[in-house]
């Protein structure tokens, strides 16, 4: 008996708890119930589906599918979703401000038809789970801003403020969607323009957008944005009628010009073709109205209307291939470049590889590479735009010099094993060629694209087509301290050795030593940079004659040894200069030059003998 007594208090203790679990949970709290108690009514946005509004002999029926709000009675149409959401949030936090009990209501039967409640005019209905009774709206109270509202079968009527009718009191027309259509412009993979002209269609691929007819070519992304996007953000401004009828005087039975929009999850988008049936949004842009000049006729596919958009939407006829077309010279996938080949016929050809965040000179030994100028010359390409497009279809090489160019540059990425995807070595993805120079232009030719293109001339000169002026800007890279040795040459020889004490002495020269002037030359020195390098070694930069020649030794054995040579002066300001261990010319700033060029020995002045006081001079 025992075993079983305790069984049935477990039980009864479980059950005890699983109701405070589930049904003192969703309790709502007091400050919670106070609040829904001053409610007009109470319900759950979320399981409302639909909403009825019978004004008099109007009635308009809107319902909820797949999260977006249509009406569906007197007209069947998109409606505003975001003023029915406004709406059911304004009635959730509706509130009475009296209530007036039944008590009174029956003691005196004509107050409902003083209250204009016994047969109301308006009334609202919302429906789903759960959903509240019938809300009728009765007269104006005479308190300012309030009115009188009672629920169905309710026998008790409520003071309340008389937003919730001013929301309601609208004609169905006002409660559809002005939004020409949920599409936003990021969904879009493809735009259709049909006009008396010609067609012109837009595909995009992966993240870009081309031309693919009446030509195939890269379109401008932004451009092409700015275009679909007069569309998705229209906003109607007026409903005019359905479409089902004589279209002539809208001139939409013959419309000016269509364009068409295919959202990525359209299975026609993919189409190249643009025959009739297939899927998509189709606006038919039709007559200016006559009194209204500022508004053209539209017909939209996806809600089967005519309405009237504002005229400018009529400039989308009037867009060539040319106005959505990408201007810049070359579109470059950074992601994926490991490689740019720079290809100048009788100069020889430069290979330059990533490495991770830095480059090198792959032709040159993987040299280390002036990284921030290769990084210049991806920006500087990326940015150039062809100052005009030559011809559209590229036979005649020979004539802009593209047959036999004078300098080219291949972008590829690198796979350094094979893969299920990708076989080692080089993948070439941009090509560009220059061919022949013409006044400020140069002609040029991108990849596989049928075209011939002019761009600035001064981008020539900003392409390095000597290895050597690739090479990284940092000369050396010492400490101060690891110097040993050292001389400087300039009309004479000074030479130096660092002592014990890391105070310097003399080789060869005399004097003072000017200790400081050392160290600076010494800090220069040892982080030397180049302004730039100029490439390979020309008698015009006087070497034979040099201002300067520095020899200094970084192992205390003297073994490694290095050699810096100043020439002539270079424009700017600078000075050409050479290492004996590296090849090529570059210059240095003059800040540098006058660095290296310090007095190393003191200076010392002679003072001059004491003048005789006059009391002096007199005496004998």
């Amino acid at each position: 008996m025992k075993s079983k007594t305790t069984l049935i208090l477990l039980v009864i203790t479980a059950a005890v708890f699983a109701y405070m679990f589930f049904y003192e949970r969703k309790a709502p709290t007091t400050e919670e119930a106070k609040r829904q108690a001053q409610n007009v009514v109470n319900f759950s946005r979320e399981k409302i589906d639909g909403i009825v509004i019978q004004n008099g002999d109007d009635k308009i029926d809107m319902r909820r599918r797949d999260k977006t709000w249509r009406l569906e009675t007197p007209i069947k149409d998109q409606a505003d979703s975001s003023l029915i959401e406004n709406l059911l949030l304004d009635l959730e936090s509706w509130q009475k401000d009296a209530t007036i009990p039944a008590k009174e209501l029956e003691a005196d039967k004509n107050k409902l038809n003083e209250y204009g409640l016994s047969k109301p005019k308006l009334r609202l209905k919302l429906r789903g789970h759960d959903a509240p009774p019938e809300i009728l709206f009765g007269k104006d109270a005479a308190l300012e801003g309030k009115m009188y509202v009672r629920l169905e079968n309710s026998k008790e009527t409520f003071l309340a403020a008389q937003s919730i009718r001013k929301e309601i009191e609208k004609k169905a027309e006002e409660f559809r969607d002005k939004k020409l259509t949920d599409l936003v412009t990021a969904q879009v993979s493809r735009v259709v323009l049909k006009t008396a002209t010609g067609e012109m269609e837009l595909q995009k691929k992966g993240d870009h957008w081309e031309i693919a007819k009446p030509l195939r070519a890269r379109g401008d992304d932004q451009k092409i944005a700015d275009l679909i996007a007069q569309i998705t953000t229209a906003r109607i401004q007026q409903f005019v009628a359905e479409d089902r009828g004589d279209l002539h005087p809208y001139g939409l039975a013959e419309p000016r010009g269509s364009i068409t929009l295919f959202a990525q999850d359209d299975k026609s988008a993919g189409r190249t073709d643009s025959s009739r049936g297939e899927q998509g949004q189709v606006l038919q842009i039709g007559g200016v109205l006559e009194k209204e000049k500022d508004q053209v006729y539209v017909r939209f596919s996806s809600r089967a209307f005519v309405y009237t958009l504002p005229k400018k939407i009529e400039e989308i006829l009037n867009t060539k291939p040319n106005d959505v077309r990408d201007r810049h010279l070359v579109r470059i996938d950074t992601n994926i470049l490991d490689r740019i080949t720079i290809d100048a016929p009788g100069k020889g050809k430069t290979l330059l590889a990533r490495q991770e965040e830095n480059w090198t000179i792959a032709s040159r030994n993987n040299a280390p590479a002036n990284s921030s100028e290769v990084r210049r010359l991806i920006d500087t390409l990326q940015n150039e735009q062809v100052t005009r497009f030559v011809e559209g279809v590229a036979s005649d090489l020979p004539k802009y010099g593209l047959d036999k160019p004078q300098l080219q540059l291949t972008f590829s990425s690198f796979a350094s094993e094979n893969t299920a995807e990708t076989k080692a070595g080089e993948r070439p993805f941009a090509t560009i060629a220059f061919g022949k120079v013409d006044g400020d232009n140069v002609y040029a030719r991108v990849g596989d694209e049928p075209f011939i293109v002019a761009a600035r001339r001064g981008l020539l000169a900003q392409i390095f087509t000597d290895p050597l002026q690739w090479q990284e800007l940092s000369i050396f890279k010492f400490k101060p301290e690891q110097i040993h040795r050292f001389s400087v040459v300039t009309d004479k020889e000074l030479s130096f050795v660092r002592g014990a004490n890391d105070q310097w002495s003399w080789v060869k020269g005399g004097g003072a030593i000017d200790q400081k002037n050392v160290q600076s030359l010494l800090n220069t020195l040892s982080v030397l940079h180049a302004v730039r390098w100029v490439g390979s070694t020309t008698p015009q930069h006087t070497f034979d004659k040099p201002q300067l020649v520095i020899t200094f030794t970084t192992s205390p054995d003297d073994k490694a040894s290095h050699k810096l040579t100043v020439g002539g002066a270079a424009p700017d300001g600078m000075w050409f200069a050479r290492l004996d261990e590296r090849e090529g010319t570059f210059v240095i700033s003059n800040p540098d030059f006058n660095a290296l060029k310090l007095p190393l020995v003191t200076q010392t002045t002679s003072t001059p003998a004491p003048s005789p006081s006059p009391s002096a001079a007199q005496n004998p």
